[in-house]
């Protein structure tokens, strides 16, 4: 299969080096001296330093050429951040089926990335590869579960064809809005779990410990699960890759972009030196806000997300928000 991604970050460059095992594979980078860079030197070395890109990986400068390789037949994935999602679909065929690997909230519509593809182009099959990944595993071949998700059952299928393998297991869903919202909140939630761990860093034997972490994400996914289903998904999804699967990876693994945003906020440092610092998108810091906005207009209550939206903000303290999580009233688990 023909296989064009459209975005040479860490993780559209990932998803080329295993597409390109099995697949005529093109890899379009929006700067002409980026893919200059990349196709001599074979490595992504702004975000994906020491691994080799295969010779049978094409490098594509001309962004016309790289949508053209992977139409028809072929497969196209977008692999922009979150923000750059709309202006990448307003580029494309109108008919031209994707998927895209990005997971959040529009910033300012607070749309889903389904939702900013119905106002794109609404004639187009679309969907989202999605689930528990870090890209340096993934161009590494080490063994990895994901999820694409669609209602169109034969965009579904092309993913499997492309991606499906030794190395790379691709599972299938049409719950297309529980895996974008598990996606999207877990980031967020990746941020609270490292602020604690922070916390724990900095006080081992009188701080936050393991019991307070398993309490976290537990109660995180309950939150996720919640906003989903407000918004129309299934609640088995989120027992799934995209839902418990991306939150535990997210959360706890140290390629993590967003846990490391928490860790340095609970040892007190500005967000705008880590940001700078990290080099690479935290989709769940400008993420935060507006999933609680979401929440807040559907009437569903985020007490994990609204701490972590009041400690970006800069309105809370770490412990201070640990001590208002801890303070609220007894309930029902269920």
């Amino acid at each position: 299969m023909k296989v064009a991604v459209l975005g040479a970050g860490a993780w559209g460059t990932a998803l080329a080096v295993a597409a390109a095992a099995r697949n005529a594979t093109v890899l379009w980078a929006r700067s002409p001296a980026v893919a200059a860079d990349l196709s001599r030197s074979r490595e992504n070395a702004a975000y994906l330093p020491g691994v080799l890109l295969p010779e049978a990986l094409h490098i594509e400068a001309s962004f016309d050429a790289a949508v053209a390789h992977g139409a028809g037949d072929g497969l196209l994935l977008l692999a922009t951040p979150m923000a750059g999602l709309r202006a990448l679909l307003a580029r494309l065929p109108a008919t031209q089926p994707v998927l895209w690997l990005c997971k959040g909230f529009e910033s300012g519509s607070g749309a889903l990335g389904h939702e900013v593809a119905r106002q794109e182009r609404p004639e187009a099959r679309c969907g989202v590869l999605s689930g528990p990944s870090f890209a340096k595993e993934v161009a590494r071949g080490q063994p990895t579960a994901l999820l694409v998700a669609s209602a169109d059952e034969a965009l579904r299928a092309a993913a499997v064809a492309a991606l499906h393998g030794d190395a790379l297991r691709v599972y299938t869903s049409d719950d297309l809005v529980g895996v974008e919202v598990g996606g999207a909140v877990k980031n967020v939630l990746a941020i609270a779990v490292g602020i604690l761990d922070g916390m724990a860093a900095a006080a081992p034997d009188v701080g936050p410990g393991l019991n307070a972490r398993a309490a976290l994400i537990t109660r995180g996914l309950a939150e996720m699960t919640r906003l989903g289903v407000a918004l129309g998904a299934r609640t088995e999804t989120f027992m799934g890759l995209s839902g418990l699967g991306d939150l535990v990876l997210t959360a706890t693994g140290d390629l993590s972009r967003n846990r490391r945003v928490g860790l340095e906020l609970a040892r007190g440092r500005a967000l705008a030196t880590i940001l700078a610092e990290l080099g690479h998108v935290a989709e769940g810091v400008p993420t935060a806000s507006t999933v609680l906005a979401r929440a807040q207009a559907l009437g569903v209550e985020m007490p994990v997300t609204a701490a972590v939206a009041a400690v970006l903000a800069g309105r809370l303290s770490p412990p201070d928000a640990l001590s208002r999580l801890m303070a609220r009233e007894s309930r029902a688990e269920g």
